[in-house]
């Protein structure tokens, strides 16, 4: 039986002025607020973690948030705000095209940024020594998601997608991956069309699975609904690559209609003693289930208070146990950044007999 280590016992900073990291999250609208409410539960539990053991070389974090709402240009004024704040690093954020634009604005301002959530492969237009990635690189994720297709039988695919970078490169990624296997992906546009005309596109598309390259709750949740109750789509599978299904609002608004829709995760099978305890304390903070987002958060301020105990931002040298494994940095090819490579990838769904529970269908 493995016993949970205990917590760090409570340890006075020696002194010192406070080590400030910059925090961007999303917490307002049009943001996926409860991402950022999960990411950011898990980046404060980290930094009180820290403090008391003692903070960084004595020197206690202090925490500056700033709210992005998924705006990258309310993002990049936050990230000039902070540098003038004196940070000496930034942590977080969960929006794809947001990240990119606090990753170019950290790099040029000579700043460290390990972005936690974000997956988008092309997060700096240039390769950089100072920006790092937590989160897998989408063309990890969602080719293990692609294969996920392949192995249950589906091989002619519908997408319904909103247009920004995200999702286009997502379909781009999933059809790079179908294709040679003999696989069609059929692109229909979530917003041109109201549920009733995308039901049935559907229909005629004769695809046995559609995915939603949208955001929730719209136009997501009215298309579940929509193909749901549709009588011509019996046993088409839904799927949410990007994770709509993982937080709760997904099950209160749909119910068992929310249901069986597999997307991707980033939690190993089972946690291990670390994980369980950091689980524990993020439920008690959350009032709920904590979401892979929130122990993204907490290994966020881990990897960075390891960086910030010595001098320069040389993610090369850094070697933490995280909530979900061991994290170090190396290149990967395409990406310009410093990347784990790779935190745990399963493909899940809620349980129909338990919507509380969620069932890994595969691994990656």
């Amino acid at each position: 039986m493995n016993t949970p280590p205990p917590r760090p016992e409570a340890v006075e900073p020696s002194g010192g002025a406070p080590v400030r990291i910059g925090a961007l999250v999303p917490l307002t609208r049009p943001g996926w607020v409860e991402a950022g409410r999960h990411l950011l539960a898990g980046i404060e539990l980290a930094v009180d973690e820290v403090n008391e053991a003692g903070g960084i070389g004595g020197r206690p974090i202090a925490l500056v948030v700033r709210d992005t709402a998924a705006d990258p240009q309310r993002a990049a004024a936050a990230v000039d705000e902070l540098a003038g704040l004196g940070v000496a690093a930034l942590a977080g954020e969960y929006h794809s095209v947001v990240a990119r634009t606090v990753a170019a604005r950290a790099d040029a301002l000579g700043l460290p940024y390990l972005c936690s959530s974000a997956v988008l492969d092309a997060l700096t237009e240039q390769p950089s020594e100072l920006v790092a990635r937590l989160a897998p690189a989408q063309s990890h994720g969602w080719r293990i998601y692609a294969d996920f297709l392949l192995g249950a039988g589906h091989r002619r695919i519908a997408v319904a997608a909103e247009p920004s970078v995200y999702w286009a490169s997502g379909t781009r990624i999933l059809h790079d991956r179908l294709t040679p296997y003999g696989g069609t992906v059929v692109e229909l546009d979530a917003r041109a069309a109201d549920p009733a005309a995308l039901c049935d596109a559907l229909a005629d598309s004769r695809a046995t699975a559609l995915l939603l390259l949208a955001g929730t709750p719209e136009p997501a949740v009215p298309i579940v609904r929509a193909v749901r109750r549709d009588p011509r789509l019996p046993g088409l599978l839904i799927g949410a690559p990007a994770g709509q299904p993982e937080f709760a609002a997904w099950r209160t608004l749909l119910g068992g209609d929310g249901a069986a829709i597999p997307f991707l995760r980033y939690l190993p099978a089972r946690l291990g003693p670390l994980g369980a305890r950091v689980g524990t304390a993020l439920r008690e903070r959350l009032a709920e289930a904590p979401s892979f987002v929130a122990f993204e958060g907490y290994d966020t301020i881990a990897v960075l208070a390891e960086l910030l105990r010595s001098p320069g931002a040389d993610w090369d040298r850094v070697a933490v146990d995280g909530t979900r494994g061991r994290v170090r940095f190396s290149r990967a090819p395409g990406i310009g950044v410093r990347q784990w490579v790779w935190p745990p990838v399963q493909v899940v769904d809620r349980d129909p007999a338990d919507l509380d529970n969620f069932r890994t269908l595969h691994t990656g």
